[in-house]
């Protein structure tokens, strides 16, 4: 199989359908956490996310974290795993325990516990994350709440953290065309992966679905919230927020900036969208109007006159540059 997010259709056929768990409990595509009744009024909430690169790994804390802040839910902790190679040495290993840390510490979420083991079938580094946490069910949210005839939004900017891991790794190469300045700004958009505050401020601001972005970028997400939801999307290109930094080193690499790694950006569907976008912004966050879902199958990239259809979510475009097992 190929490196990173299984296909649509092998998750559907070789996983969910492995699975026998209520309706209500079993994964779907786009829904990246589980759920336990903890009372009336509230619920237990838990997800998980895994990065295999050696280049930011406080970005697998991360991961997880908004995996779990697209439920409504409020942290309550994490947990870790993580697989070292026998190449690894015990330097490597505080590396990697020293970014969860400073993610804890900022985010001031506990590290709750974990399991560490150097393994010879490991070939780099691996990190599993687990976060729990704790949503109100009149808050609560999925992917999944998108009616025909709502405002699709974005947070943020498309493509921050494969911005940051390929101004980073590919330093030197890029060194040839671009400015210092220029990749030191690229390589500091790894700060923004957090969405929590944009997904809790959402959660009470009238937001009918919330999904993250992350492998398989914008172009995934959308897609994942469409079929999820159960609607068709009119997306206007132009107006999905990006940074200048991203567009151009993808263009050196030839890679698809909207199909590019993303955490730290957040999608969101809302009957009022303006109101949902004035809500963040007043919050301190950043956010647009791409578009609206539509009563249909069809899911469509509008640029100027041209319109095609959103394809099914691909392999990320950093698994084409990243060294990553």
């Amino acid at each position: 199989m190929k490196a990173g997010k299984l296909s649509e259709s092998v998750l559907k056929r070789s996983v969910l359908r492995q699975l026998h768990n209520s309706a209500a409990r079993t994964p779907g595509v786009g829904i990246d956490f589980g759920t336990v009744d903890a009372s009336d009024e509230k619920q237990i909430v838990t997800a998980e996310a895994c990065r295999a690169f050696d280049t930011f790994p406080e970005a697998g804390v991360y991961a997880a974290l908004n995996n779990l802040a697209c439920s409504g839910a409020k942290p309550l902790g994490i947990t870790m795993t993580l697989l070292l190679p026998t190449s690894a040495s015990e330097n490597d290993l505080r590396a990697w325990i020293s970014a969860v840390s400073r993610v804890s510490e900022k985010e001031q979420i506990p590290v709750l516990g974990g399991h560490t083991e150097v393994l010879r079938t490991v070939t780099s580094p691996q990190l599993i994350v687990q976060a729990v946490g704790e949503a109100d069910r009149e808050l609560f949210v999925t992917a999944a709440g998108a009616q025909p005839d709502m405002d699709v939004i974005v947070t943020k900017w498309v493509g921050l953290e494969g911005t940051a891991i390929l101004a980073t790794e590919h330093r030197e190469e890029l060194s040839a065309r671009y400015a210092q300045p220029f990749l030191d700004k690229a390589a500091k958009y790894i700060d923004y992966l957090s969405i929590r505050s944009e997904a809790a401020v959402a959660a009470k601001s009238g937001v009918a679905a919330m999904h993250d972005l992350s492998e398989g970028g914008v172009f995934g997400a959308l897609w994942e919230l469409g079929q999820c939801s159960g609607v068709g999307l009119e997306i206007d290109l132009k107006k999905i927020p990006i940074r200048q930094e991203t567009i151009e080193i993808c263009e050196f690499f030839d890679l698809n900036p909207y199909k590019l790694l993303s955490g730290g950006s957040l999608l969101l569907a809302a009957a009022d969208g303006n109101a949902l976008v004035h809500a963040i912004r007043q919050a301190g966050g950043e956010a647009v109007i791409i578009g609206r879902t539509i009563d249909s199958n069809d899911r469509v990239l509008i640029n100027g006159e041209e319109r095609r259809f959103l394809e099914t979510t691909q392999t990320d475009e950093l698994w084409n540059m990243v060294k990553c097992n």
